[in-house]
């Protein structure tokens, strides 16, 4: 099984009409996050069956598809990997988790991240130092900031809130409505998965300085009458 072959097996899948749809929704145009994307049109179910067919490439071939302008050529690289973290044992498990940061440049869209960041980053950092979150916290990178909130999901799958909360608080002045999307989004599985009540006091605490999204997005769930009462700050 080769790059080349895959490639093959993708673009068995492409659909112009897609791809036109793509384009527009990953906003690729001049200015915007997914500026230079390139899109064949192929589903995300498509794409997993071909990451499957392909999961023993090596990482020297997937690092080939990172490289690839193809948004799809990326996504199956990354799909890849965290089928093969799943399977690995320790050893193999830190050199993806390596590989993968070596890498984060060209985990640059947002589907991107959240397919693979907490299945591969954050499930390695559950049971060790967090420190790397909170650099990429800080980064003037867009999709590293993303991958530092988003990796917490697997943290929060077992139970722990606290580094979602910590990132949180460092990213609530960010300017980029992406990160106000994963930083809510976040939010509210804490509160879904652990305790409403843990995330309510700290929403008490820091809902008034946060983006009208990144609210938005973590009382999703909350009653309208709460959530109302959070919008109009009258909690």
């Amino acid at each position: 099984m080769s790059v080349t072959q895959l490639r093959l097996e993708l673009r068995k899948q492409a659909s112009e009409k897609r791809a036109e749809s793509s384009v527009w929704f990953f906003k690729t145009g001049k200015g915007q996050y997914g500026y230079g994307d390139k899109f064949l049109g192929v589903s995300v179910p498509h794409q997993r069956q071909v990451a499957r067919k392909f999961n023993h490439l090596t990482l020297g071939n997937i690092e080939i598809l990172l490289q690839s302008p193809v948004h799809e050529e990326r996504l199956v690289a990354l799909l890849i990997l965290v089928d093969q973290f799943k399977l690995a044992d320790f050893l193999t498990r830190k050199e993806i988790y390596e590989f993968y940061l070596k890498n984060t440049s060209r985990v640059n869209n947002w589907d991107l991240v959240d397919l693979s960041a907490p299945y591969i980053v954050g499930v390695y950092l559950v049971d060790k130092p967090k420190n790397v979150l909170y650099r990429m916290a800080k980064s003037n990178n867009l999709w590293e900031r993303r991958i530092a909130i988003i990796s917490t999901l697997a943290f929060i799958q077992k139970g722990d809130f606290y580094n979602t909360f910590k990132i949180a608080k460092i990213l609530i002045y960010d300017k980029e409505d992406l990160i106000h999307k994963a930083v809510g989004w976040m939010l509210r599985e804490v509160g879904k998965r652990i305790s409403k009540e843990k995330l309510e006091n700290f929403l008490k605490v820091h809902y008034k300085q946060m983006p009208r999204t990144m609210l938005r997005y973590s009382i999703e769930h909350f009653s309208l009458d709460l959530r109302q009462k959070y919008l109009k700050g009258i909690i």
